[in-house]
């Protein structure tokens, strides 16, 4: 029963659908007419008794007191809204504003060209520049690779003698103590300190003595040399 209401139903509302769907919308001609009919009457402008704020007056809001206001009541009105059109003609300072406003976003055509040749000026100096630096540095890359091979060949050299220094260190402080040393240990660091200043006393002996014996040779007398009869 249920089934057979329900399948009534669905057959109803699609075939109302289906009708709403086929129907065409007509308009009526007196709205066609009526559109094309309209013609609104012009604004009416009461010249002869036109509103005039007062300016003393608290209750006149604060942007009718303003000379703006004042220019557009004189542009509807004329002369019937009383108002001086040398008021409302602008100040020294507004007049030198709008100039200077006028140079910054409209200059003349000879400041344009003249900005335009100042710009490229500086693009051509700023070009030549880099192309001098460019040259510069293409001239010493010779030089720039052999630095760089050096300085990483001098890198690589003192890496190897720092290794094998410490390889040094840590066996000196084997056979001194008899078994293998935390390099960071005190026993260790005190090792190193007193062998770095042994070899330094080393270094400034050798130093003396080679100035001994350099000084020894410049005082010596010359030999003579044998004369052939």
């Amino acid at each position: 029963m249920a089934a057979s209401v329900l399948c009534r139903r669905t057959a109803l509302f699609y075939r109302t659908l289906k009708e709403i769907s086929t129907s065409k919308c007509v308009i009526p001609a007196h709205s066609l007419l009526q559109t094309a009919s309209y013609n609104p009457k012009p604004l009416k402008l009461n010249l002869r008794d036109p509103y005039i704020p007062d300016k003393d007056s608290e209750r006149t809001p604060e942007w009718q007191k303003t000379a703006r206001h004042a220019g557009k009541l004189f542009g509807r009105y004329g002369s019937a809204s009383g108002i001086d059109p040398a008021s409302l003609w602008p100040s020294h300072e507004q007049l030198d504003r709008a100039v200077a406003e006028e140079n910054e976003w409209h200059p003349p055509l000879e400041v344009m060209l003249k900005n335009i040749r100042a710009k490229q000026k500086e693009e051509t100096e700023k070009r030549l520049a880099k192309e001098k630096l460019i040259a510069a540095n293409m001239a010493n890359m010779p030089k720039m690779v052999a630095d760089w091979r050096r300085q990483k060949l001098e890198t690589k050299q003192k890496l190897k003698e720092e290794k094998a220094r410490r390889a040094k260190f840590l066996a000196a402080a084997r056979e001194r103590f008899g078994y293998s040393v935390d390099p960071r240990s005190h026993k260790y660091l005190d090792m190193v300190a007193e062998i770095e200043k042994e070899e330094k006393k080393q270094i400034k002996l050798i130093k003396r003595k080679q100035k001994e014996e350099q000084a020894a040779t410049l005082d010596a007398p010359p030999v003579a040399s044998s004369v052939l009869d």
